[in-house]
């Protein structure tokens, strides 16, 4: 049973405020995306790497992709106008080089603090149980939003964890998930995640990590470049 990465960098990074997609910003003198490229291609289970990339920046990735060194990148494709239709571009790409049996592991560009315990573990539950989803315990308080003023709601954050990428897949079956949604008119589904539980079926939980961020608004840029520069300390565990 291989496992092959598929990288979705096919937005646009609106939110970031920058003249360029954010997984193409240059932190310390690297792009965003060759950080989360790099951990893959090192990452000894990980046979392959498919990139899901913004248009118009296909040949720039083949160059850092040539200088970074990154040979076990398989193809580039194209996004779609949703991330569901992007991770749909990345999957249907997968099946030119893998069986419908292999994992697929699908993970943001823009979280380059994935780990290598990260990605081993949710090959393992994938493997246990036939898929697998990162997360993270919600540590803060959850209010309910109704309006944009004011909220008298909250919800009970013992109940809810946070998601994270990678999430892990059985090729064959995901690729039905997505003809599934498609039959069932379900066009922008926030997650491969979220698609699985909307068609009714269960996701398991693997490992997650608060260092793990994804990069969104450029507040987060600067937690990325604390975190490049910080030792984790011998007294932790």
């Amino acid at each position: 049973m291989k496992k092959v990465a598929i990288i979705i960098a096919g937005g646009s990074g609106q939110r970031m405020g920058q003249d360029i997609p954010k997984q193409f910003l240059n932190v310390g003198e690297k792009p965003v995306i060759m950080y989360t490229l790099d951990i893959f291609q090192k990452h000894c289970d990980i046979d392959g790497i498919i990139v899901v990339c913004i248009d118009g920046w296909h040949e720039i990735l083949r160059s850092y992709v040539k200088q970074y060194k990154i040979d076990k990148l398989k193809a580039i494709v194209t996004g779609g106008a949703t991330g569901q239709e992007s991770i749909k571009n990345g999957l249907k790409e997968a099946t030119r080089f893998y069986s419908d049996e292999d994992i697929v592991l699908i993970h943001d560009a823009v979280r380059p603090m994935v780990s290598n315990k990260i990605i081993s573990d949710v090959i393992k539950v994938c493997e246990e149980k036939g898929n697998a989803t990162a997360v993270i315990p919600c540590t803060t308080v959850v209010l309910k939003k109704d309006n944009d003023i004011y909220s008298d709601e909250i919800v009970d954050r013992e109940h809810l964890y946070l998601t994270q990428t990678p999430q892990a897949f059985i090729l064959g079956e995901i690729l039905d998930a997505h003809k599934e949604a498609e039959n069932k008119g379900i066009k922008n589904s926030v997650a491969s995640c979220s698609l699985y539980i909307t068609l009714g079926k269960n996701i398991y939980y693997s490992l997650g990590d608060e260092t793990n961020i994804k990069l969104t608004r450029p507040g987060d840029i600067q937690i990325f470049k604390a975190l490049l520069n910080t030792e984790k300390s011998d007294w932790m565990k």
